[in-house]
């Protein structure tokens, strides 16, 4: 075989640390930025906050103004219209301590970059763009803001765990049972159950040692009954039917003087004795039989059951796990058919960040002094590193602005007149408009929220499929269920619609849809089957 030289022409993409930094920061939540963006600050210290909203604003040309979103304000050239609150490194150059003199120098200078929000920032950074000096700006009075928030109020909501132990100051009981009543409110779930078996409990703290096993057992029985008589009542439950049954007990305990309540508790307890699939399918004819009682008497326990609480711990649930802090504030201005729409990012999940102007002074004054180079290049790839992460969360916002401003425009209709005006929209769609990959609009619209006069949506809701229509065109798939929901509010409880019937209602108002797909819809809505329906 011989051997020979040829030359070959081939094409690679390499994905720079700053452009794998951008993507990166696209994907994140807002939870998971405003870590990171913690995590960045005690990492670099060229990077720092600064509250000055006002000066940040003016330093940038940024206007302080809505966004109006429009049919003919989508294009490019929208950057005087974007409002962030969040502040990138435009400090003044030559070091001055005069924030005047700084934004001054950078009006002037025909080449600092500039930012304005108009989505023009290239996706592949350029690290030719900045210079070697580090732009400073002043140090900025950081803002004492004492009110407490939301989240401030979740985190001083006393917890399930807490409560407990605080009841269990006043039980009467010998020190181990004490101790082990403790260790059994350590056990529970955040719903208040106890889900390891006391078996397992006594083998975790006693390993083989079957006499202490035997002695543990007993002190977790005795601390078992203690813990199953505190409030709420049916914590320490360690199934859904023990958790009725000890609400059950209870009510029976409190109805002794009326008769009919007493007989309707009791029944309810032989309901809950009974396999729970039962209870769940409310088969009345059934328990009717396995219990003994009269057909009202046992739909009126089944209703009894249905108003106790399966989860004793719920209302201790922190509630800041459930906040969901919009990434994009929609509003409505005007109103009838001159009605448009306003978008803006929400300023309170906007880090304001600049480079540290005292260090960046320091790095440039100290050129031509002789430092140690190795040292000093370390230095200079850290202020590179502040630069370019100000430079990527600008970015981000810049992104999710643009694709927040086309799903306004693209769904008018769903801002106009709710769910049943969607129209269909993919991913592609979007990023056609924007002359971005379909990878990029799905990482923008993955964990951010959009705020609307209609609600909370995570921005993925605006996208679905299309149904068929008879005139040709296409129905959206949200528009659908909304058409699903409302048939179903409105039928008749004794005679409930079928998922056929439905789907025949559905082809009246001309949409193909098949039974099977709307027996899919009306399970993804949580609505019960047709049996279900007529039995609640």
């Amino acid at each position: 075989m011989k051997q020979g030289l040829s030359l070959r022409v081939s094409q690679h993409l390499a994905l720079t640390p700053q452009l794998q930094q951008s993507i990166r920061l696209l994907q994140l939540s807002t939870l998971e930025l405003s870590q990171e963006v913690g995590q960045m600050l005690d990492d670099n210290p060229f990077l720092e906050m600064d509250a000055d909203e006002a000066a940040e604003r003016e330093a940038f040309g940024l206007a302080q103004a809505d966004v109006p979103v429009q049919s003919d304000d989508f294009g490019a050239d929208n950057g005087a219209d974007f409002a962030p609150d969040f502040i990138a490194s435009n400090a003044n150059e030559s070091g001055s301590a005069d924030p005047n003199e700084s934004e001054s120098t950078a009006s002037s200078s025909e080449d600092e970059p500039n930012w304005d929000g108009d989505g023009s920032i290239e996706p592949t950074p350029n690290d030719s763009e900045w210079g070697d000096d580090a732009p400073a700006r002043s140090q900025a009075a950081r803002d004492d803001d004492d009110a407490a928030d939301a989240t401030e109020l979740a985190r001083n909501q006393e917890s399930l765990t807490a409560f407990l132990h605080r009841q269990a100051l006043g039980v009467r009981a010998s020190e181990v049972d004490r101790a082990a009543l403790r260790f059994l409110i350590e056990s529970l779930n955040d719903d208040g159950y106890l889900e390891d078996t006391l078996e397992s409990l006594a083998h975790g703290l006693a390993g083989n040692d079957e006499a202490q096993i035997e002695d543990l057992l007993h002190h977790f029985t005795v601390a078992l009954g203690l813990l199953q008589s505190l409030e709420p009542t049916g914590v320490g439950a360690r199934y859904l039917a023990e958790c009725l049954t000890l609400q059950l007990r209870a009510r029976q305990a409190a109805s002794q003087g009326d008769v009919h309540q007493h007989n309707l508790v009791g029944l309810a307890l032989k309901i809950c004795a009974q396999p729970m699939d039962l209870l769940a399918r409310r088969d009345v004819r059934r328990l009717v039989q396995l219990c003994g009682g009269s057909d009202g008497l046992t739909r009126e326990a089944l209703s009894l059951i249905a108003r106790l609480e399966p989860r004793p711990g719920r209302p201790f649930v922190e509630v800041e796990r459930n906040i969901v802090v919009p990434d994009v504030i929609v509003k409505q201005v005007g109103s009838g058919a001159r009605a448009s729409f306003r978008v803006q990012l929400n300023p309170e999940v906007m880090p304001r960040l600049r480079v540290h102007d005292l260090y960046a002074n320091a790095m440039k004054g100290g050129r031509g002094a002789g430092k140690d180079s190795a040292q000093f290049a370390g230095m200079q790839q850290r202020l590179q590193e502040a630069r370019w992460f100000i430079k990527n969360i600008q970015q981000r916002f810049d992104t999710i602005l643009r694709v927040s401003k086309a799903i306004v425009e693209r769904q008018k209709n769903f801002f106009s007149h709710g769910e049943m005006a969607m129209r269909p929209l993919v991913l592609r769609e979007i990023a056609d408009e924007l002359g971005l990959h379909e990878s990029t609009i799905s990482r923008v619209t993955t964990a951010k929220y959009m705020a609307t006069p209609y609600g909370t949506f995570e921005l993925k809701y605006f996208f679905g499929s299309g149904l068929d229509t008879e005139a040709g065109g296409m129905a959206s798939s949200t528009a659908v269920r909304a058409l699903i929901k409302q048939f179903i509010a409105a039928e008749n409880p004794r005679k409930p619609l079928s998922d056929q019937k439905i789907a025949d209602m559905l082809q009246e108002q001309g949409i193909e849809c098949a039974r099977r797909t709307v027996a899919k819809y009306r399970e993804g809505l949580k609505i019960a089957p047709t049996n279900l329906r007529k039995t609640l």
